[in-house]
């Protein structure tokens, strides 16, 4: 029926690289905690959503009455500010219990309990989670700012802002006026996903995730200053014999329990040496740990992972779970959770990969040729598979790699195409061609929607529609 076997067995060094947002590593916490004074003053903690955090600082920093393009490009940099503080745990790093402070001398003004401006309300819950970043970078930007009368600073001047808005200027042009032109807004982070802060139980031996990997890389950097602690090989963020010696070694110098394990003590005690021997400026963050994260693991998904692909890969074990007993199912949420980590552990066992939990590119291979081949045997109606929602990030003609998201639609509309004549066969070779190209703008055509030939959000909802319809004869609940 399909010619998935043989696109295979032809093609057996194939890599699948499922594509990513590396600013996507930078989530929105839920929750931000604010020390009401100066950094080493005896003062009052309090933990508030981090929307009303902003709220505040805007209400407390800003007028409501200034122009809207003043306002936003101010919140821009609020938000930018606090995220830099919280991503490069600034403060915790050194040995604090909070995330930012209210002194302005240091971070920004946040008044326990004041009231909230209708107009910075509807503003900031808008754009909360959009940031700056300088080009090339992605660490939210410590976009400095004054009011620019009483004081000044090498940053935004409030006032000026004003003045700006007044003669037209948009909030981005705003921020560059003050911060250069090599400047960009990432909009629309993710809230509340996987961080790197502590994640609240020691991290042990057989372990594997993001914030592993982001310890591994700290530690590597302190043995350079430190020759006794040997370097860890490799730095993948899996928890294995030579992360479990590194430690052991780093507990030994700094006179912490020596177990191996990274309790919360040894967590922040290497936060806090990394942040000494690399010399972390609030300004300049180039060659972070997180470009590191970035390169390491762009070809593989760990536990923490929040960028596009994460749903595949969770679908793609779901399908795994109808045929495998000890492959659990996993809920498609688009976060690489410890659920989804014991699934792919189950499947490296069945598969006879090493069970690191980490879904690396041989992981990958196996899993989608696993569930294509599948696809291309199972009879329509005998076991269903699980509904796909739309993996983040449109699909066009010209993607020159193989992908998994785009073998999946072309797997659906190679299904449709039976039954509706003026939707084209293709085969499924996962590349995104002018074959697949006519046929998305048929189908597009054919269900009313605009004929663009990129499967967006809509079009991949609406071919997924049918495609259940068709397979099972009745629509199905989403997952």
């Amino acid at each position: 029926m399909f010619l998935l076997n043989n696109y295979y067995h032809n093609n057996t060094d194939l890599i699948i690289n499922i594509p990513g947002i590396p600013a996507e590593f930078v989530t929105i916490p839920e929750y931000i905690t604010v020390h009401l004074d100066r950094p080493d003053e005896v003062a009052e903690n309090v933990t508030v959503p981090f929307i009303d955090y902003i709220k505040n600082v805007a209400s407390s920093e800003l007028y409501p009455t200034w122009p809207e393009n003043a306002l936003r490009a101010n919140i821009h940099a609020i938000v930018s500010v606090a995220l830099n503080r919280y991503i490069l745990e600034w403060y915790r790093s050194r040995g604090y219990e909070f995330d930012i402070t209210n002194s302005t001398q240091f971070d920004q003004a946040f008044v326990k309990g004041r009231g909230i401006y209708e107009s910075i309300d509807r503003i900031v819950n808008e754009i909360f989670n959009d940031y700056v970043i300088r080009d090339g970078q992605v660490i939210p930007l410590f976009t400095t700012f004054c009011d620019g009368r009483l004081t000044s600073c090498n940053g935004l001047f409030q006032w000026g802002s004003v003045d700006l808005a007044e003669q037209g200027y948009t909030p981005m042009d705003i921020l560059k006026y003050y911060f250069g032109d090599d400047i960009s807004l990432v909009e629309n982070a993710p809230v509340g996903g996987v961080g790197l802060a502590y994640p609240g139980e020691p991290l042990m031996p057989g372990d594997s995730s993001i914030i592993i990997l982001r310890q591994q890389l700290g530690l590597n950097r302190i043995a350079m200053n430190f020759p006794a602690i040997p370097q860890i090989a490799p730095t993948n963020g899996y928890y294995g014999e030579s992360t479990e010696n590194t430690v052991r070694e780093f507990q030994r110098i700094f006179n912490l329990p020596v177990t191996g394990i990274i309790d919360k003590a040894t967590f922040y005690k290497i936060r806090q040496i990394y942040a000494a021997v690399s010399k972390l400026s609030e300004l300049v963050v180039e060659g972070s740990i997180y470009e590191q994260i970035i390169e390491i693991s762009k070809d593989a998904f760990l536990k923490g992972d929040i960028r596009p692909g994460v749903d595949l890969l969770q679908y793609l074990l779901s399908v795994m779970s109808v045929f495998y007993q000890s492959v659990p199912s996993v809920e498609i949420t688009g976060i690489f959770d410890e659920q989804t980590r014991v699934a792919v552990i189950e499947f490296q066992k069945v598969m006879g990969l090493p069970t690191t939990g980490i879904a690396d590119k041989d992981t990958l291979n196996l899993l989608i040729r696993a569930a294509l081949g599948i696809f291309s045997t199972l009879p329509p109606k005998e076991v269903y598979i699980p509904y796909l929602r739309f993996p983040g990030l449109p699909y066009r003609k010209g993607e020159g790699r193989e992908s998994p998201g785009i073998l999946i639609a072309q797997e659906m509309l190679s299904y449709i195409s039976l039954a509706i004549p003026s939707i084209s066969y293709i085969s499924e070779d996962g590349i995104f061609g002018e074959e697949t190209e006519r046929a998305v703008i048929a189908f597009q055509q054919m269900f009313g929607l605009e004929a663009t030939g990129v499967i967006d959000e809509a079009t991949w909802n609406e071919l997924s529609r049918v495609y259940m319809q068709q397979r099972y004869g009745e629509l199905q609940p989403t997952l």
